[in-house]
């Protein structure tokens, strides 16, 4: 029978996105969505070791691979325009 995963409540951004915390928003999505770190990985097409470091923000992940992991559990990352002087 597998592990029920407890949902983790989404964290509330205050100021710039940090690893840390985008790492604390892919974890909630996670759990909210009911997967565990392996079925997740699985479905991001990332390794075990790759969700653990963005979750974490421990060790270096390729952009790509962070960026992967946000579209595929439906995390939207937005850049918003500065003023060019």
């Amino acid at each position: 029978m597998p592990k029920t995963v407890k949902p983790v409540p989404t964290p509330i951004q205050v100021g710039p996105l940090e690893a840390n915390l985008l790492g604390r928003f892919v974890r909630a999505r996670r759990t909210q969505s009911g997967m565990g770190i392996h079925e997740a990985a699985a479905f991001c097409g990332v390794a075990v070791d790759t969700m653990t470091k963005i979750e974490k923000a421990v060790g270096d992940v390729q952009l790509s691979s962070v960026l992967k992991v946000c579209r595929m559990l439906g995390i939207m990352l937005k850049v918003e325009r500065w003023d060019e002087k």
